[in-house]
């Protein structure tokens, strides 16, 4: 299946654009890790205490799950709240600077995660995308989830 949506275009982010930030902004974002979050790094000793061997950061998947593992066809990603939109409904209203980058670029990561998604169905893997707070949260549940597809697998 091929996912059919246009790709929603998301503008440069630069002062030639309209878009302005001051340097205390731009060293917070800076800091804001893409790989080995602490939400990512709790879920994946939680998994290895329950004897669970995986790969992270699979290059040779579509969206490079943050883990994989083949043997189950599963692919796990731990989305942080602000990039992937949630509950965005109500909080893209509450965005308040840079709207015209922030909207589109935040629509476009929750797009994306669609189409990795269904590219991934398609090569046969089960997807599971937990929240960042789910994981700080309750991560007995999510650890559980996954236990619970790869019993699963090993029964069939």
């Amino acid at each position: 299946m091929v996912y059919e949506e246009p790709v929603i275009k998301v503008p440069r982010f630069n002062e030639a654009s309209g878009f302005y930030t001051t340097k205390k902004r731009s060293k917070i974002m800076s800091n804001i890790r893409g790989k080995n979050t602490k939400p990512e790094l709790l879920f994946r000793k939680a998994l290895w205490n329950h004897n669970v061997r995986y790969r992270i950061d699979n290059k040779s998947l579509p969206g490079k799950p943050d883990i994989s593992i083949k043997k189950y066809g599963l692919a796990v990603f731990i989305d942080g709240e602000f990039w992937h939109g949630y509950n965005w409904n109500e909080r893209k209203n509450t965005i308040k600077s840079n709207r015209r980058f922030w909207i589109p670029k935040i629509e476009r990561n929750m797009q994306r995660d669609k189409e990795v998604n269904q590219q991934l169905t398609d090569l046969g893997f089960i997807v599971f995308r937990f929240w960042s707070k789910d994981i700080i949260e309750d991560l007995d549940r999510c650890i559980n989830d996954v236990l619970v597809f790869i019993r699963m697998g090993e029964t069939n």
